[in-house]
């Protein structure tokens, strides 16, 4: 055996045992005719020691043990002189009576160390390497803890983990696929599923009242933080429900696992919070409410005084960060270009300061009364050493969003976002269509199988952009971490769908006809939820990307700089599946 014990797990007790270990060289450091040598492998670190007045060629040898060299030593545990406090094996030593060098290495181009030097192109380079780091080592390790919690979880509630293809046909609607050519089918294409929608509806047609699969789904979309173009996803549908059953059962999950991976008990039911409201109030569908600054409306307060950018608004908006007052024109001039930043697209904005006498001063005082600006002061709440923050634009939800931003920067500037702290929700009542101006059409907000509410059935015929969905979407601190819906079990009302979203017969039937089929053959109730594991367990390491919390991730451009993938095929490889690669030039 190549070792007896880890790295980890000697203690005080342990002094006099012969031991075996085996891992990687951390570091090494020679002091005088002793040389200590930290060894390191997935449990933890231990100090080996080597003497020269007890082996010199033992000892030499050591001295030229490099980083990341992989060895065995065999050695007596002993206690050490100069205890280690932050490592758990810290007050021990080992006593090396034999070393093996099973491999050696070259110098790692960043240290293997929690705050290494390496950056992020280079990291994922030697993903391999970076994953040796204790920090990203804890990330995948909660990851699999997570994934058994959620498999214990479901098992106990009577759910059956069932897999479905990666192979699949192309959908319309939603994120761009990723298609695979079939060699044995010339001119032909799968998908790979940006989820198993379908095929979990057809389970629930098969009888499978209960599935869930911790599942691959991949999207050919713009990346971001909490953006992969393959993820995992927490996939579940149920039958002869209705949402507040799907609502209890995966609050209920979500509870589970803040408690046994977190240690936070949740006993209150999460808020639920219509979407209209959420975009109302904080200008996004996923807010983040461990902290307050609600928007707050003012048009009937400060239109018609003669400031021009007010008077022909159709919203004006804002927060009040709370303390904030002390902030200086510099930092209130860096505001104001962080709104009017092209990602963000806001015009300029307004400030004002409420002084400790309770007068208001603020940035368009000349325009103002005193005696306004305290009806505005009296909309927030606003008291001496508050901060107001004012938004205005052509367009209320565009300026609802640039509000929002500036929200969460606020958020970010006064330490309100703490990451362990969890404010929990459900979005629900979302809209069943969104109006798309590159399409010129409705789209599904979620997707096409998306359940409306029973009593806005009849406005599909009359009204379609009012209809509100049987949908829900969990948010943790700003972060959709799952959402579903209550589907459409009914062919028919699933046939006015697709021609709502502009699906003549013949193409719905082409694109989901096995569906619409299936439904004719006793379609139970049925709905469900996906969660985002990537987003969850990202949310608990408490990390700003989801990329640290997978073991090989691709960089923002979508590339694995590691594999250097995507690539291109040989002209075998073209040729057997009957391709011919024409690229258009860039413009």
């Amino acid at each position: 055996m190549f070792r007896s014990h880890t790295c980890g797990e000697l203690r005080l007790a342990d002094a006099g045992k012969n031991v075996t270990l085996a891992g990687w060289v951390q570091r090494a450091r020679k002091m005088g005719g002793m040389t200590f040598v930290d060894l390191r492998d997935r449990y933890g670190i231990t100090q080996l020691v080597f003497n020269t007045e007890v082996n010199a060629e033992l000892c030499e040898r050591a001295n030229h043990l490099g980083r990341e060299f992989v060895i065995q030593v065999k050695g007596t545990v002993s206690e050490r002189s100069s205890k280690n406090a932050n490592i758990p094996t810290g007050e021990i030593e080992i006593i090396v009576s034999e070393l093996n060098i099973l491999n050696s290495a070259q110098t790692p181009p960043f240290t293997i160390e929690d705050n290494t030097d390496g950056g992020d192109d280079l990291r994922m380079k030697y993903r391999y390497l970076d994953l040796r780091r204790t920090a990203v080592r804890k990330n995948l390790e909660l990851r699999h803890r997570m994934t058994m919690e959620v498999r214990r979880y479901l098992d106990s509630k009577g759910f059956l983990e069932v897999e479905t293809p990666m192979l699949i046909g192309s959908t319309p609607e939603g994120a761009r696929d990723f298609v695979v050519p079939s060699r044995m089918n010339p001119g032909q294409f799968y998908a790979l599923p940006q989820s198993p929608q379908t095929l979990k509806q057809l389970l629930m047609v098969s009888g499978f009242d209960r599935y869930f699969q911790i599942v691959k789904c991949f999207r050919d979309e713009d990346l971001r933080a909490d953006r992969q173009p393959e993820f995992t996803q927490i996939d579940c549908e149920m039958s002869f429900v209705e949402q507040e059953d799907i609502i209890n059962t995966f609050e209920g999950m979500a509870k589970h696992l803040f408690k046994e991976l977190r240690g936070v008990e949740l006993t209150e039911p999460f808020l639920r919070m219509p979407w209209a409201d959420a975009m109302k109030y904080y200008g996004s569908d996923k807010p983040d409410l461990r902290f307050g600054m609600k928007f707050v409306e003012l048009m009937d307060v400060l239109k018609g005084y003669g400031f021009s950018v007010f008077d022909n608004a159709a919203y004006i908006g804002g927060i009040c960060a709370e303390g904030a007052a002390h902030y200086t024109r510099k930092q209130l001039d860096q505001l104001t270009e962080f709104v009017k930043r092209p990602q963000i697209g806001a015009k300029g904005m307004v400030y004002a300061r409420i002084e400790a006498d309770g007068t208001v001063k603020s940035s368009v005082d000349k325009f103002y009364s005193q005696e306004v600006l305290q009806k505005m002061k009296e909309a927030f709440g606003a008291k001496p050493g508050d901060l107001i923050l004012i938004l205005s634009g052509d367009d209320a939800m565009k300026t609802r969003k640039q509000l929002c931003e500036l929200r969460l920067e606020m958020g970010n500037q006064l330490g309100l976002r703490d990451k362990n702290k969890f404010a929990c929700l459900w979005v629900v009542d979302f809209p069943m269509f969104e109006w798309s101006e590159e399409e010129g059409r409705l789209m599904a907000m979620h997707h096409p199988f998306t359940h409306p509410k029973d009593e806005d059935i009849p406005l599909l015929d009359t009204d379609p952009a009012a209809v509100r969905a049987d949908a829900y979407d969990m948010v943790i601190n700003g972060v959709e971490v799952g959402g579903g819906s209550i589907r459409i079990h009914d062919s028919a009302l699933q046939a006015k769908m697709f021609e709502i979203l502009g699906f003549t017969p013949e193409k719905a039937q082409e694109q989901f006809g096995f569906l619409m089929n299936a439904f004719k053959f006793g379609a139970p109730p049925h709905g469900g939820l996906a969660y985002g594991l990537d987003r969850w367990v990202s949310l608990f390491a408490g990390l700003d990307s989801i990329r640290d919390c997978i073991a090989f991730p691709k960089n923002n451009s979508g590339r694995d700089v590691m594999l250097d993938a995507p690539g291109f095929l040989d002209q075998k490889q073209l040729d057997e599946l009957n391709l011919k690669i024409d690229l258009k030039e860039n413009n």
